[in-house]
Parts: structure tokens; sequence; C-alpha cells
């Protein structure tokens, strides 16, 4: 897949998530093989308010060495902010630029951003337009299928994103309505491929490999992008990959899946100091150990936890009961 001047590794992208796909997450999905990654969504006008230092601010917009194809995503209504921002982010390290049209959240959709803009299509082209003129950077659209059953608006978003000059589209199968429930409608995607010339990345639903070749098989898409399938699972990317070349794959161990937690709560302590990590860390522990012996009673313990170190001793202490359980099983 060619998005701009950049061409796309093999494998599935990682989808953009508000408070997860954070510097942390995302290297340790590159790392499984992700072949490319979108940051967190950002406000433009917040951006271009913001005062210079603001320590949330330039966490959203960091990024590592180690890192990918790497994508940051805006959000806002105001054509104006939206090209300011993307103007003034154009030097700042990232690939491309990927506008938010799918945020299903009352709060943003409230304020007439995120799908609330799949309702409003002029002013979504100017949008797009405005931020493609802005920024010599490949520019993205990333919406859901509608606002709702009776207003599936994807195809008509998608041709003048196109128009006004989007380098790729990506769909999450889903209406504004559904946000998440239900199954992502995959002929809505092929739909938007069937309409539009540039490249349509797939997105919804995506928890295996085997998911990941029905979605490009049913549709037709250029790419997969992964976003709650990846939440714990950094592994499905290398899965993916291993599919893709015809080599096996093996699922993590208990003891992998408890060493990747550990390094992920170091790092997550690098980024945001320890006190804000170890609240964060309970949701990416409870995602990665999910499926396991006891999981349930190891989340319990570890939402209880009030420090890094104390979440590190509860996942330790499980690990050495659960490999000595493993050695008496028959």
């Amino acid at each position: 897949m060619r998005i701009g001047g950049i061409e796309f590794p093999q494998g599935a992208g990682l989808a953009p998530m508000a408070g997860v796909t954070d510097m942390p997450m995302r290297r340790l999905c590159f790392e499984m093989g992700a072949a490319w990654a979108v940051s967190e969504m950002l406000s433009a006008k917040g951006f271009m308010y913001a005062p210079k230092g603001t320590r949330a601010m330039d966490n959203l917009l960091s990024h590592d060495k180690s890192e990918g194809i790497l994508g940051l995503q805006l959000f806002g209504r105001e054509p104006q902010f939206m090209s300011a921002a993307a103007e003034r982010l154009s030097d700042r390290g990232f690939d491309f630029i990927d506008i938010n049209m799918g945020c299903p959240a009352p709060k943003i959709v409230s304020n007439g951003e995120g799908s609330a803009l799949m309702k409003e299509p002029e002013l979504a082209e100017r949008i797009v337009a405005a931020v493609v003129k802005a920024t010599n950077l490949p520019v993205t659209v990333k919406m859901r299928a509608g606002w709702d059953s009776e207003h599936m608006s994807a195809v008509e978003l998608a041709k003048r994103a196109e128009q006004a000059g989007a380098a790729a589209i990506t769909v999450h199968g889903r209406t504004r309505d559904q946000m998440y429930s239900g199954r992502a409608d995959r002929e809505i995607i092929a739909r938007v491929k069937a309409a539009v010339s540039i490249p349509v990345i797939g997105n919804g639903d995506v928890r295996s490999a085997e998911d990941y070749f029905a979605m490009k098989r049913e549709t037709g898409c250029d790419g997969v992008a992964i976003g709650r399938g990846a939440q714990g699972n950094p592994w499905l990317f290398r899965e993916i990959l291993a599919a893709e070349r015809g080599e096996p794959f093996e699922r993590p161990t208990v003891r992998e899946r408890v060493e990747m937690a550990l390094r992920h709560a170091r790092m997550q302590a690098d980024y945001v100091g320890e006190a804000q990590a170890a609240k964060e860390m309970r949701k990416h522990v409870a995602w990665t150990m999910q499926g396991t012996p006891g999981c349930a009673r190891l989340r319990e313990a570890v939402n209880k936890t009030q420090s890094l170190e104390e979440m590190e001793r509860v996942l330790n202490a499980y690990l050495i009961e659960e490999e000595n359980h493993a050695q008496n099983r028959p």
C-alpha cells in the first residue's frame, strides 16, 4: 500500500484510540510488527490555544525514534484551526496527518466534531481541503459507516475527501449510533473501496489473522487497521505477519504476558510518571492477562494496587503461583 510518497510495509496498522495509543503502546506494537500507527487524537483548537510546555500536550505529540511510520490524528470542526494546527505540526516528525471524522464519544460529537462531521459532508470536505493545503504531509481521513442506519454517508464523505486531496481513507464499519456494539459492516467498506481511487483501509472487529484476511477478502481494502483487537495483544501484529509469510505462530505464554505487562508499566512510568502510570496500567494489565487462568482474580488484585511497585509484586506472585499450578496439572 502506498499513501502519498510513503510505501507501507506488509502487515496491519495500529488504529488511533484515545487514552490507549500513546507512545509506550505504539512502541510495543511496532516491536511486534505493526506496519504503521496513528497517535491519540489531538484537538486542533486545543493545540493552538495551549501554552507552550504543557505536559499533556507534549505527551500527545511525543514519539520515539524506534517507532515506524506514524500518523498524527487531529480533530476539530473549524477549517481555520485544523489548517493552522496542521501547518505548525508538519515538522514534528510525523509521516502523515489523519483527520478524525469517526470518534463517537458524546463529548466530541456534542461539539460537532468527530463522527458528527458525517452529518455535514460539505464542511467535512472544506476541512480536508484546508488541511491538505496547509501541509506537505499526506493527509488521511478516518470515518465511520455513517451517523446511523438511516444515514450511511461513508461513500459520499469518502468521495468528497478524495476530491479535497485526501491520500487515503480509513473506514470503521460501524455507525456512530452503534458506538462499539454489534458487528462492523464490511459491505460499507467495500462500497467505499469501489467508489474512490485512493487507498482504503478497513477497520473493525479484527482480532486474529483470520479476521485480517477476511477483511481484505470481503472488502478489497488496501490495508487493515486494528484498534481494540490490539489492546493487551500486540502479538496480533506478529501473528498477522507470520500468516502473511506462511510461517508458524505461537501464542504468548503466561510468562510472556506478565513480562510484557511489567515492561509496559516501566515504559508508562517513564512516559507519564509513576503515580499516573500506576492508574493507567490497570486497564492495560487487565487486557494483557485476559483469558489466562485466574484472570478475573488477578484483575481484581491489580485494581486495588496503589503503586507500580505493588502492581509488580502482584503480577510476579501470580506468575509464580500459576507456573507452580501448571507443573502439577496432568
